[in-house]
Formats: structure tokens, sequence, C-alpha cells
């Protein structure tokens, strides 16, 4: 099956990119020389749909060194880079992406990862499972499983579970502690701002910004929005996590409240209709938003659009609204994510803690797959601690940092044992 790519000509800059992580990815350094030894998924097609940028590549490069047949594409239109998907295709993987896709080449490009029958499914954001179970059900007896790396995703996982269509069992890889207290906190609150200041060119400090949903995600965009000198107001539908993001220093308020008071406003709730219509007319003259969920349906540009009396692009990756109040709102990166749209994603060293954690988790389906009990409404696993601790070992010992272990007699003290 040939590739589906933008220009394989661009494949020495891609390469150029995949190199660089992979000196800063000690994790999959060590996965890469295993699995070539191991082959624990020869004979095997595993379909992966994850952001198409350098760190993916190279997550990509282990599992095929590991004997997989891949078959690759992007999880976001506007996250894939054209060099970096060539720089795959020219060492011999299936790729089917390319920056800017339409919707329609989107789903076109999932149903060529999907028509190859996999075996093991790589998911960010669920649209290989959901097409999967929709489309190409006549291939779900050859999958033995699958791995989702988003909060957006799982909570599809969750709803097709609960209904009882979900026909293989999916690791919660976004539950994994060494994926969504580093990834989703650390990752995602520096490549947000890296991807706003790359975008804008201008200074956070003073300005007021509001940041919705205090997820995981959230956390990390505040503490960094308040790093760089900004005043963080954050809106929330959860209580708990609004008690939280108020002890944490931050103003807590509804959205109604702070649309008339931020600068740059940044959605990471994993919802649709966050910033709505309403909103936007509250909004002071060159207002940014923003989103940093997986789907673009946080911020209401369609709605935006239907409101403008007048849109324009404002610079790359800025897209500016006016509208009958005089005011100019700005979207950044079309609404989607904008650390991935409108930047290079996660740091390299994050990424390597969670592409660790999905390698691990995809060599777990293949020599557990047999054994996990598979029944309506019991689909969904978590990832086995087992692998988190082991992660965590590995990139202790490759920071030079030592811990304690318990004796014997405070293993009897803590679990009688």
């Amino acid at each position: 099956m040939p590739s589906e790519i933008r220009d394989i000509n661009l494949w020495p800059d891609g390469r150029l990119k995949i190199e660089w992580v992979r000196h800063h990815m000690p994790l999959l350094n060590g996965l890469e020389k295993e699995f070539s030894c191991e082959k624990p998924f020869k004979g095997l097609k595993i379909a992966l749909s994850v952001h198409l940028e350098a760190k993916t590549a190279y997550l990509c490069e282990t599992l095929a060194a590991g004997g997989a047949e891949m078959y690759v594409t992007g999880s976001n239109p506007l996250s894939t880079q054209d060099d970096v998907a060539a720089a795959l295709a020219h060492e011999g993987l299936n790729v089917f992406a390319w920056y800017g896709a339409t919707r329609d080449e989107y789903e076109a490009h999932i149903r060529k990862v999907l028509e190859a029958g996999p075996n093991i499914i790589i998911d960010d954001g669920g649209d290989l499972v959901h097409l999967m179970h929709t489309e190409f059900t006549h291939l779900i007896p050859d999958v033995i499983g699958g791995c989702e790396e988003t909060t957006t995703g799982i909570l599809r996982l969750q709803a097709m579970d609960r209904a009882g269509e979900l026909q293989f069992p999916m690791m919660l890889v976004n539950n994994a502690d060494c994926k969504h207290l580093f990834d989703n906190r650390y990752g995602t609150g520096q490549s947000v701002w890296d991807g706003i200041n790359r975008t804008t060119n201008l200074i956070v400090a003073g300005k007021n910004v509001v940041v919705a949903g205090y997820g995981w995600c959230g956390k990390g965009v505040a503490m960094r929005a308040k790093g760089l000198g900004a005043k963080v107001i954050v809106t929330e539908v959860d209580p708990i996590k609004a008690m939280e993001a108020f002890m944490d220093g931050f103003t807590v308020m509804k959205m109604e409240q702070a649309a008339p008071l931020g600068d740059i406003f940044v959605t990471v709730t994993g919802c649709e209709q966050v910033i709505t219509r309403e909103h936007f007319l509250l909004m002071k003259d060159g207002a940014i938003c923003c989103n940093a969920g997986h789907f673009d349906v946080e911020v209401d540009v369609i709605g935006l659009s239907e409101m403008a009396v007048e849109v324009k692009p404002a610079r790359k990756n800025i897209t500016g609204y006016l509208l009958g109040n005089g005011h100019r709102i700005y979207i950044l990166a079309e609404g989607r994510l904008v650390n991935l749209a409108a930047g290079d994603g996660h740091p390299a060293e994050i990424m390597d803690m969670s592409f660790a954690i999905q390698a691990l988790s995809a060599r777990y389906l293949v020599r557990n797959g047999h054994r996990i009990e598979r029944k309506v409404w019991h689909m969904l696993h978590n990832v086995p601690h087992s692998i988190d601790q082991e992660v965590a070992r590995r990139i202790l010992a490759f920071w030079n940092c030592e811990i304690d272990t318990l004796t014997p007699q405070q293993r009897k003290y803590l679990y009688g044992e």
C-alpha cells in the first residue's frame, strides 16, 4: 500500500527533526534496543493516529524496530508536519497524512490505515477506534486491543463502553501516572505557551489570562501563565476543581464574568461550546482566544464567523474577526490545538515518558491480550502499575537519581507481608 504524503523530497528535513528528538528521548532509546532484540510485534500490524511530528515519528520507528508493520496517520490536520511524514515514508513505513488536510482527506487517511487490518491500535482522540466500530467491523476480530493517549479519547471510549459498543480491550494510557501527571501538566503547560508566544509575539506579563478547565492540563497552563507574569482567572464546572484552583491562588468565576476581563483565553476542558457567541460579545477589543483541548469544538469559531462583519488573517495562524460593536476578536490556529497546530507540541523529554507508556502498553497487549477478559461493560483497562513503575525507574536512572527501598520490616508494617 503506497504512502500518501505531500512530498517525499522533504524527508531530509524531517530526518533532522527526528534525530534531534532521538537524542533527547532516552526511554525510547532503551526500548528501541530492547524491541530490536525481542521483536515483540513481529508479524503484527499497528495502526497509529497521533499528532504526526518528530516525537511521534520516533515512537513509530521504535515500534517498527520491534517488528511491527506500521500504518500511520495524524490525529489533527494542522499538527501533521509534512517533512516528518516524508521521513517516515522514506524509511518504508506506511504513512497517510499531510498538513492542512480537508475533513474528507483526513477521514480518507484514517480509512487507509484501518484498511490494512491492524492487530494493535494506538489512538489519540478516538477517531481510529470510532471508525473501526462503524465502518470496519469486519476487521474487529483481528484486533488484539488498543491504547488511547488522551482525556478526550477516553471520554469517547467510556461512552462506547457504557453503551456496550466497544468490542476489544483498550488501555487507558492517559490515566497512567507517568502520562497525565507529567504530559498533561508540564507538557501542556509549556507547549501551549510556546504556541501562543510564537504565534502572537506578544508579552504575557500583566495580562489577564482566562483558563477554562482545571484538570491536569488546565493546571499546567495556569501555572505557566502565572510564571510568565499573568493574572490568571480559572473557569470550571466541577466545584472540587474550582476549589482547588482557588486554593492554588487563582481567581475563580464563570465564563460570563471572565469574558469582559480576559486578554488571552485558553480552553482546556475536553467539552464543547465553552466560549460561545454570548461571550464574544462581552470581550474587550483585541481579545485572543485559543484552544488546547483535542477537538476544535471548545471555542465556537463557526458562531464567531457568522457574527463577524469582517474576517481576515491577522498573522500566520491568527484570524481576526471584526464584530458589529467594533471589537476585534483573534482566534489562534483556527481553534484547533494551539500547541501543535501553531507549535511543535510537548517537549521531547515529556513525550518520551508518554510514548514509553504507549510502547510498553502495546507490548503488554501482545503478551496478555488473549488473557484479558472481554465482556460488555468491561473493555477499558488501566495501564498496569508495574509499567508506570518501570517507566519511572528508567527515567530516574537516566537522571542519576537514587531512591530508597522499603526494608522487610517496613513492608510488613505497611502491607503485612
